[in-house]
């Protein structure tokens, strides 16, 4: 009875071992099909070389273009003697006795562009309003670290109302030069100043246009329009690019209100660093003229009638002066000016600004239409007269 129940016992546990072993080989086996028929995990996709990625989010750190430039960037406060008369009859009657003076002043910003104390500015800012003499003006230079020092005007500019300023001071923090034909519509810039007196401010943008010339700022030049905070304080301090180059000198706002809507104007850099060298060499800058008296708009109607295509664009000479250069050259009242020296004219501003850049004593060619039919003119360019004397 003994034995048997021991042979049960060998059998009953040689058949649980027997299934244990089938059911962990069944298991290990669903585990293997399972791992076979389960998808593979995902990996991301190789960019092809034709994609562009996208760059990292959020806006790039300007931190330490800016703690470089702000140096760079001056207070400036001109105080001017504006001399006025009492009454248009005590002016007659009295002549220089029935004139006054008051004290005006104005506030803005300047660039130091050299280390021995040159800054550029614009000339709003060291002469008020207009009718004070820049060099009667009393202006004074603050830096970003505290030291104020006295300035004089070296020449100023009305033309692209920039003006030079000089200290007398060694070893300054000069803003280093940008070549702003390499600028882009979209790109980063900052603009450094003085708004409202709060020194030492710093506000991005980007470029919002290029090559604006028709808002009626100045008579020469383009300009840089960008939508970086610029309020009233700061005209003449730096519009800079991502390098911490000085690319403009902000200049003006569009505004409805006062302050800022998203609309400044800034001198283009190249053209400001042409006016600091005119001005350092000659004293005022050198422009040239062709001597047209007068321009207007073509308009579709005015085209007809002279003779043009509806579609013509360019410019109707209005006037030449007499035994001037352009009308000893043949240039008549009602020429459309289509062409100057192979750049097709769109306004009258453009000209004026081709012209002016035109080498003095150069020979300019001038493409018209008269009664339909084109005439190329060679015109000397002579250097033009100031735009207003000096007082």
């Amino acid at each position: 009875m003994t034995a048997r129940r021991f042979v049960l016992a060998v059998l009953l546990l040689a058949c649980g071992f027997a299934a244990g072993v089938v059911l962990v080989g069944r298991m290990h086996a669903d585990a293997q099909a399972a791992a076979q028929t389960q998808p593979a995990p995902r990996t991301a996709p190789t960019t092809p070389s034709t994609v562009i990625t996208p760059v990292a989010a959020g806006i790039p750190d300007f931190s330490r273009v800016a703690q470089r430039t702000i140096p760079a960037v001056v207070n400036v406060s001109s105080q001017q003697v504006v001399r006025r008369a009492v009454s248009p009859l005590d002016a007659f009657l009295f002549g220089d006795d029935a004139f006054g003076g008051s004290v005006e002043n104005s506030l803005g910003s300047g660039v130091i562009v050299s280390q021995d104390g040159l800054i550029l500015t614009n000339n709003h800012v060291v002469t008020g309003d207009g009718r004070a003499s820049a060099r009667d003006a009393d202006i004074t230079i603050t830096m970003s670290d505290k030291r104020e020092m006295p300035a004089r005007v070296i020449a100023v500019d009305q033309g692209t109302d920039l003006a030079l300023l000089k200290v007398e001071a060694r070893n300054l923090p000069a803003m280093p030069w940008g070549d702003s034909d390499k600028l882009k519509v979209a790109e980063w810039v900052l603009a450094i100043g003085n708004p409202y007196q709060l020194s030492e401010t710093v506000t991005l943008g980007i470029v919002s246009a290029l090559n604006r010339t028709d808002y009626n700022i100045n008579q020469f030049g383009t300009f840089i329009q960008t939508d970086a905070a610029i309020n009233p304080g700061n005209s003449g301090g730096a519009l800079i690019n991502g390098s911490g180059e000085l690319i403009g000198i902000n200049t003006a706002i569009f505004t409805q209100s006062g302050g800022y809507q998203g609309i400044g104007f800034a001198v283009s850099s190249n053209l400001a660093r042409q006016v600091l060298n005119d001005l350092l060499k000659y004293g005022e800058v050198r422009r040239g003229t062709i001597d047209v008296i007068g321009m207007v708009p073509l308009t579709t109607a005015l085209a007809q009638r002279l003779g043009a295509p509806g579609n013509t664009q360019g410019v109707v000479v209005s006037g030449v002066g007499r035994d001037t250069s352009a009308d000893r050259a043949g240039l008549q009242r009602g020429d459309i000016i289509v062409s100057y020296n192979g750049t097709d004219i769109v306004e009258g501003r453009q000209l004026i600004r081709l012209v002016g850049e035109t080498p003095i004593g150069s020979t300019a060619r001038l493409v018209v239409l008269r009664q339909g039919r084109r005439t190329e003119l060679r015109v000397p360019i002579q250097q033009q007269r100031r735009l207003q004397p000096p007082r």
